[in-house]
């Protein structure tokens, strides 16, 4: 897939398909998306370094979380978060009380726990495959 045939309707979440809890953030994403919003590349793949590349973030400096809207706008660490839990509505909104603190603080935590996200939750060898039922939320 290049940049120019990604969905414009939906927003990619690109993350850590390798870390253990950010793929436990997408299966919690993807249980609670029922407005079918949201599309995932794992970073390590080939769309999502197109990706990356394509919104000029240099992935060695950011240990993180992308959501990104095409031709709109993009966002990471915890900001990406703020942005995601906004969209799965219910109380998940209440997430959002976070968007208070300055984003150095929100990032501050963020970065905390990435560093630390292999060492609690462990990483697999490769990245995950989605089940059959939910490949059409993966974009490769």
């Amino acid at each position: 897939m290049e940049i120019a045939d990604l969905p414009k309707d939906k927003k990619i979440i690109l993350f850590d398909g390798v870390c253990n809890l950010c793929n436990s953030a997408v299966q919690f994403v993807i249980k609670r998306d029922r407005k079918d919003i949201f599309r995932f590349v794992a970073l390590q793949s080939e769309l999502g370094q197109k990706i990356v590349n394509h919104i000029g973030i240099d992935t060695k400096n950011i240990d993180s979380i992308i959501l990104y809207e095409p031709g709109k706008a993009y966002y990471y660490k915890a900001e990406a978060a703020l942005q995601i839990v906004k969209e799965l509505g219910g109380l998940y909104v209440g997430l959002r009380v976070f968007a208070v603190f300055p984003a150095f603080i929100n990032n501050a935590v963020y970065d905390y726990v990435a560093r630390h996200r292999y060492q609690w939750y462990g990483k697999r060898e490769s990245c995950m495959v989605p089940t059959p039922e939910l490949r059409a939320k993966f974009l490769v």
